[in-house]
């Protein structure tokens, strides 16, 4: 269980006069939204927030909804979920499916009805943000044969092959893509395929979002990349101290590297040491440098999409 205190949980003076500026004339039912990187300090915030407003908070982070991962995905401890109302955290499980359309609907189900508690929704998953701030379009899921027809074909012929195929029959969507990106292109082709309708016509049609962004206070928290790195260090150590290899071993005679679950940040290197693939301090470095990889491309989403949002440098 993850009971020592996170390098997460402690915002110091400098954040607290940031978030006092941005909360002192906030209505009391206006929802909050906390973005921001891996170990950037999201979770204190949050409940910071409903501790001192009130509220519900809500998990927007893909790996933290799964339940056979707590302490490799930062997840709240027992302790801090049963101390706060916490929704959509640890309640799938480890080999279903997960989409940003199932997650919405949930989100949907939360905000319903006139006497629903004000939601701070705090997370990483960029996709759910923009999905909850500016709707998300109604596109069935992809058959799973169709999925696996098109996963052999993009190993087998490439992404030059796709994208051609793509700019042929659906030139409205190729326009509107990189086609230099295999998961972009083959995404396309599947919505194509499964549908008879491009993916920019399914867009075009996408309903009002849940939650506009005029109607929400959002935040996104923006570290530095060294100090953010030197953090990100100290809480993988800290995870490992509280029993993450333990976390890792319950999860070996499962494991499937293909299934969404595995994603937890150092799963697949803590799982390679028990493998006997690596030695333990070859598993830790590597997964430090992986949480570092994602903890970047994070970064990288934020500024590009979240220009009007609040910006709070937390260390």
């Amino acid at each position: 269980m993850n009971t020592a205190p996170r390098p997460a949980d402690t915002a110091p003076d400098a954040v607290d006069a940031q978030v006092d500026r941005l909360l002192r004339d906030l209505p009391p039912d206006r929802p909050v939204l906390i973005a921001g990187p891996t170990a950037s300090g999201k979770s204190a915030l949050a409940a910071r927030i409903v501790r001192e407003g009130g509220g519900l908070i809500v998990n927007a982070d893909a790996l933290q909804v799964y339940g056979n991962w707590r302490l490799l995905t930062a997840r709240p401890s027992a302790g801090e979920e049963a101390a706060l109302p916490h929704r959509l955290y640890g309640h799938v499980a480890a080999g279903d499916s997960y989409s940003v359309g199932h997650w919405l609907r949930e989100v949907a189900e939360i905000l319903e009805g006139p006497n629903a508690p004000r939601p701070v929704v705090v997370g990483g998953t960029g996709l759910y943000f923009r999905a909850l701030t500016e709707g998300l379009a109604p596109i069935p899921a992809t058959p799973a044969d169709l999925r696996a027809e098109l996963d052999a074909r993009l190993r087998e012929e490439g992404v030059a092959a796709l994208a051609a195929e793509l700019v042929r029959e659906d030139p409205a969507t190729a326009g509107g893509i990189d086609l230099a990106n295999p998961k972009r292109v083959q995404r396309a082709l599947e919505v194509l395929r499964a549908t008879g309708r491009g993916l920019r016509t399914w867009q075009d049609a996408t309903p009002a979002p849940l939650l506009p962004i005029d109607r929400v206070l959002p935040i996104v928290l923006s570290p530095g990349r060294d100090a953010l790195n030197a953090r990100i260090d100290l809480r993988f150590d800290q995870m490992m101290d509280q029993g993450a290899l333990e976390e890792a071993r319950a999860n070996l005679p499962g494991w499937d590297p293909a299934a969404l679950s595995s994603r937890a940040i150092g799963a697949p290197e803590l799982i390679a040491h028990l493998q006997g693939e690596i030695d333990l301090a070859t598993a830790v470095a590597r997964a430090k440098i992986a949480t570092h990889q994602y903890a970047k491309r994070q970064r990288t989403w934020f500024r590009a999409r979240m220009g009007n949002w609040h910006p709070v440098v937390p260390f």
